[in-house]
């Protein structure tokens, strides 16, 4: 039997208990009224634990970790600040790996907090703008918590939430959580450039958020039948589908939809997916999926990167000893891109930082190897594209440096000399 509750009189107590574990949908998919009333009861509930992936609301600060213990798989958005205020335990996971470890009960999950549309004739509920690990946590809580927001897109997916499956129902109308593009620079028009010379027509894209996908995007009005399959998609992919450049035709699965676990962007996206069937909402057992990424032929995968360094390890997310980035679905992408018939997989990143002060191509990484060195393809900067799949490592020293920021190539080749005499 699914409880009702009013938006102004919600009860966590009668469905929490202490020391429980809660995950939530991430990004836009956040249940802003539940998650909010969480924060608001937590003394009362008796110490719990939430598990976070991307946050992109003001929900959790560090002094709510009086009551609640926090953990998450990296510091994207506003999570950065719980990372470094030191109250997020960090786990350091593939996106694909979270469904299964809520499964395995590695990551904790009795109670799951999900935002839903209005259901639908059937009394189906969707999923809405996240269909991804949230899944698996429904599946495996003891409480689900729905919050059903009339302001959310009714997306298609692969699964969908009736009655029986809620035990606890908040009904509500409110602007779900945005997230607005970034302003694209010159800068960021010079690195896709060097992106979009390997993209043809009929090829499927990963692209994740941020200035460097988005100008990629738009660098490439021109082509025909692309498709997409991506962990997540932005309103810069609407621009093109509503353009006919995203037809998802060419595809071998998946004809004539655009495949993706998580909307993130704006009210324009979501209006967009609203009973859309041209968007198709799947998990990350999907999504990242690497025999389905080799599948897609002329796949090509866009990521970011904190630094690289010299021989192509790129560390994704650590900076000056603060934990700003996530492991997320870059690995995922990566490999299932170069075993895609004519994919490729980018690493692509400004050259410096702190307006030219700091180089971001490196002899040694200051933080993890996220993705290794054996799995790089190309690596793309401002100045150029560096082609680092099956070149030896004296040949990928040359061919980073030469992409790094002027002025730092001379110092870079001084570092690079101790790391090249044993690599013949």
């Amino acid at each position: 039997m699914t409880h009702i509750w009013k938006h102004d009189r919600i009860d966590l107590s009668a469905a929490i208990r202490p020391g429980d574990a809660i995950v939530w949908g991430q990004a836009c998919g956040e249940p802003l009224t539940v998650s909010e009333a969480l924060v608001a009861q937590r003394a009362s509930l008796g110490g719990v634990k939430i598990f976070m992936g991307s946050t992109f609301s003001q929900t959790v600060l560090p002094e709510h970790a009086d009551h609640i213990t926090i953990s998450g798989f990296g510091g994207i958005g506003s999570a950065r600040r719980l990372t470094k205020a030191g109250v997020m335990a960090v786990q350091p996971l593939h996106l694909s790996q979270i469904g299964p470890c809520i499964e395995q009960e590695l990551i904790g999950c009795d109670v799951a907090m999900v935002q839903v549309s209005r259901p639908n004739a059937r009394g189906e509920y969707s999923f809405g703008l996240t269909a991804d690990y949230i899944q698996a946590a429904v599946a495996k809580a003891r409480i689900v918590i729905a919050e059903s927001n009339d302001q959310v897109p009714f997306s298609y997916g692969n699964a969908v939430l009736r009655g029986e499956d809620i035990d606890f129902l908040v009904e509500t109308s409110r602007p779900p959580l945005e997230v607005p593009s970034t302003p694209i620079t010159d800068l960021e028009r010079a690195v896709a450039r060097h992106i979009e010379a390997y993209i043809s027509d009929g090829a499927t894209l990963q692209v994740g958020i941020g200035a460097i996908p988005d100008a990629v995007v738009a660098a490439i009005g021109n082509r025909r039948d692309l498709g997409v399959h991506s962990g997540m998609i932005g309103d810069s992919v609407v621009d093109l589908m509503e353009r006919g450049v995203v037809t998802n035709a060419r595809k071998p699965i998946d004809p004539g939809t655009t495949i993706a676990g998580t909307l993130i962007g704006t009210r324009r996206l979501f209006s967009f997916a609203n009973e859309n069937p041209a968007i198709g909402m799947r998990p990350p057992t999907y999504t990242h999926s690497h025999q389905v990424l080799a599948s897609l032929p002329a796949l090509i995968s866009i990521n970011s990167a904190v630094e690289v360094d010299l021989t192509g390890q790129v560390n994704a997310e650590e900076a000056g000893g603060d934990y700003v980035g996530a492991v997320g679905g870059q690995v995922d992408f990566v490999r299932g891109a170069v075993c895609s018939d004519g994919g490729h997989s980018f690493i692509a990143l400004p050259a410096s930082a702190q307006k030219g002060a700091v180089s971001r191509i490196v002899a040694r990484l200051s933080g993890p190897v996220t993705t290794a060195r054996s799995d790089v393809d190309i690596v793309v900067t401002e100045f150029g594209a560096a082609e680092l799949r099956g070149r030896s490592l004296s040949e990928r020293v040359k061919a980073m440096i030469a992409i790094a920021a002027p002025q730092f190539r001379e110092a870079l080749e001084r570092e690079a000399h101790a790391l090249t005499k044993n690599m013949r």
